[in-house]
């Protein structure tokens, strides 16, 4: 194997060892501020599921079911306003 093949291997091992951790950083960092009240941990827990959503199947399944129902309650929320 050249080395090149392995510089791009290994580099793509690296940026998903980084966004695991990144996602499991911001998770804990999240429910720490969920316990906190000087931190908001919704802040850093959506960001974080969303990128752990990309290894887990069903985070991206949960991921998918609140995009579906923001989706419903944006077009609600449209509906409501042009009847007004």
């Amino acid at each position: 194997m050249s080395l090149a093949v392995l510089k791009a291997r290994n580099s793509g091992r690296l940026r998903r060892f980084a966004r695991l951790v990144t996602g499991v950083g911001l998770v804990l960092l999240g429910l720490l501020g969920l316990m906190l009240p000087i931190l908001p941990g919704w802040i850093f827990l959506i960001p974080g599921l969303l990128i752990l959503s990309d290894f887990c199947p069903r985070l991206r399944r949960l991921v998918g079911w609140a995009k579906a129902k923001a989706a419903q309650a944006q077009a609600e929320w449209w509906t409501a306003g042009r009847k007004r």
